[in-house]
This record gives C-alpha cells, sequence and structure tokens, in this order.
C-alpha cells in the first residue's frame, strides 16, 4: 500500500475504536469500584437510540449527546440500585440491561418512527463534522497531520480521556480511594468513606462515558440508530479491558487492535489466496470477534481483577 492508502487505514482505525475505547473506560471505572458491567452494550445501545430520537426530533447535536448521555446515567443508577444499594448479582443485572435495551429501542422506533425501529436519518447540519476537511490532492508534507485534523472531535476526545483517566485513578485522591473500594471496601468504610457513595459516582462516569460511545455511533459512525447497531462494541470493549489488565493504557492498545481489524476487514474483502481462491466475506468481518474470544480464552485466568469486584458488599454493623 502507499503512504496514502496507510493513512487512510490509520484513520479508520481511529474512527471505528472511538466507541470501543470510550466504552472501555467506561468499565475501567465500574470495575475498578468493584462492580462488574456486563451491561457495556446495552447503555451504549440506548445511548445510540436517545441520540437519533432526539436528533431527528430537535435538530440539535448538544441535545442528542446530551440524551445519550442522560439515558446511560439512568441505566447505570439502575444497575447501581439493584448492585449497591441492594445486593443482587452484578452479572445478571447487567445482562438485564442489554436485554432491555435491545428490545425496547426496536419497540419504540417502530412506535414513535414506523421505520421498522430505525430512527430517520440525521441531516448534515447534527452529524460531527470533522474538524478539517481533506483535500483532493493532499500534500505529502502535511498528509499525517491533514488526516489527525481530519477525526471529528470524540475521535480525538477519546484520545485525551486515556491519560486523564489514568491521571484521575492514580494522581489523585478520588482514584485512590476508588480504586481501594475496589479491592477493600470494607477498610474504606473503615476510614469514614462511604463505599456506596463513591461506587455510584464510579457508575455516573461510567454513564457519561458509554453515552458518549452510543452518540458516537450514530452521530459520527452512521446517519441513523439501526436495529442492535452496537453489533456485540461493549462485549468487544469489556475483552480490551480484561486484557488490558484494567489499564487504561493497556485498554487502549487492545481498542485500536479491535478497530485496526475491522478497518482492515473491509479492505480484504474480496481477497483471494492462490488456488483456495476468494476468502469468505463472513470470515473477514468475524476476525474482530475471533480475536475477543481468543483474548478472552488466554487472558481471563491471567489478569488479575480487583479482589472486591463482583462481591456485593455489606455494611459491617
Amino acid at each position: 500500500m502507499d503512504e496514502l492508502q496507510w493513512i487512510a487505514l490509520l484513520t479508520s482505525t481511529l474512527r471505528l475504536s472511538t466507541p470501543l475505547v470510550l466504552c472501555a473506560l467506561a468499565g475501567l471505572f465500574s470495575e475498578r469500584s468493584g462492580i462488574v458491567d456486563i451491561g457495556l452494550e446495552g447503555k451504549m445501545l440506548f445511548a445510540a437510540f436517545a441520540a437519533g430520537a432526539v436528533g431527528a426530533w430537535y435538530g440539535s447535536t448538544a441535545l442528542a449527546l446530551l440524551a445519550a448521555i442522560a439515558v446511560a446515567v439512568a441505566m447505570s443508577c439502575l444497575h447501581g440500585f439493584a448492585c449497591v444499594r441492594y445486593p443482587g448479582d452484578q452479572v445478571v443485572s447487567g445482562l438485564a440491561l442489554n436485554i432491555i435495551a435491545a428490545g425496547l429501542t426496536v419497540v419504540l422506533g417502530a412506535a414513535w418512527f414506523g421505520h421498522g425501529g430505525q430512527t430517520p436519518p440525521l441531516g448534515a447540519d447534527v452529524r460531527m463534522a470533522p474538524l478539517w476537511r481533506l483535500d483532493a490532492n493532499p500534500s505529502p508534507t502535511w498528509a499525517w497531520l491533514e488526516a489527525l485534523l481530519s477525526l471529528d472531535l470524540l475521535v480525538l476526545a477519546s484520545l485525551v480521556l486515556v491519560p486523564l483517566s489514568w491521571w484521575l485513578l492514580y494522581r489523585t485522591r478520588f482514584g485512590l480511594r476508588l480504586r481501594a473500594v475496589g479491592e477493600n471496601p470494607h477498610m474504606v468504610e473503615a476510614a469514614g468513606v462511604s463505599v456506596p457513595g463513591l461506587r455510584f459516582a464510579a457508575l455516573t462516569l461510567n454513564g457519561v462515558l458509554c453515552g458518549l460511545a452510543g452518540a458516537y455511533l450514530v452521530l459520527a459512525q452512521s446517519a441513523q440508530f439501526s436495529q442492535n447497531m452496537t453489533a456485540g462494541r461493549g462485549f468487544m470493549a469489556l475483552a480490551a479491558l480484561i486484557f488490558g489488565r484494567w489499564q487504561p493504557g493497556l485498554a487502549l492498545g487492545a481498542c485500536l487492535l479491535f478497530g485496526f481489524l475491522d478497518a482492515a476487514s473491509m479492505r480484504l474483502q474480496g481477497l483471494r489466496i492462490g488456488s483456495l481462491g476468494e476468502v469468505p466475506v463472513q470470515f473477514i468481518q468475524a476476525l474482530p470477534y475471533l480475536l475477543t474470544v481468543v483474548l478472552l480464552a488466554g487472558f481471563v485466568g491471567k489478569a488479575v481483577a480487583p479482589a472486591a469486584l463482583g462481591k456485593p458488599y455489606r455494611k459491617e454493623r
């Protein structure tokens, strides 16, 4: 491939990785506080629906983003109500959120818009525009810089949020307490800090990031909401988080790997291998999901999770 093709592959990788990065950071805050979050997929899906619906009704990017964040935060609080306020099973609660989102978005979409569960296409004034429009024949000297500037604001924001999340977790008092509550909540409570308060704060951050991830799918990647458009990205983000050992930088690397495979699969369609003939499109499209299974199978037992992850907390009397 020539330089321009490599640049196109890079920008596609960053775009396709953005919802994974945002969702992985959402899971990072939740799981570092001791709350298993299988519901990343459902939160992102419902946030995408909210962004598509509000964007179609009001024609406002800001309102669409706020609606997506509000819906995802509400779902995170519902998860917290079941698992923090009451000692519910965290995995079952997360799966319930996924099931609710998968069904309710289609029902509401069909009832409100009558497009088989889809929202109407959003206009160019609602969708997120790139910071810089690429020239038809970019200068080789500035091609890489122009390519990065051609990305939209949420792509660049997701990259900035990775070191910011690291700083928040490892260089602030809030981050120290959040990590401590995921390791030993009884010690945190003994120090006079509210365990439920910290976990709800983590779930609020989780909801904000899931909302941004869902809104990105509608406002940047696609022009409308469609049924089950997240296509397993929440589970891929969770796999990236486990592979990254609950570290922001390593999780980013795993998300970029998933994004690269997704971008490469689009360019590998129609690939022929000698006498074997053309590689089936379905196999190429399945590459990111196959990698998810491989990473989970290979690293789930080796990655050391927070000690209190998934364990209901009861205050000692």
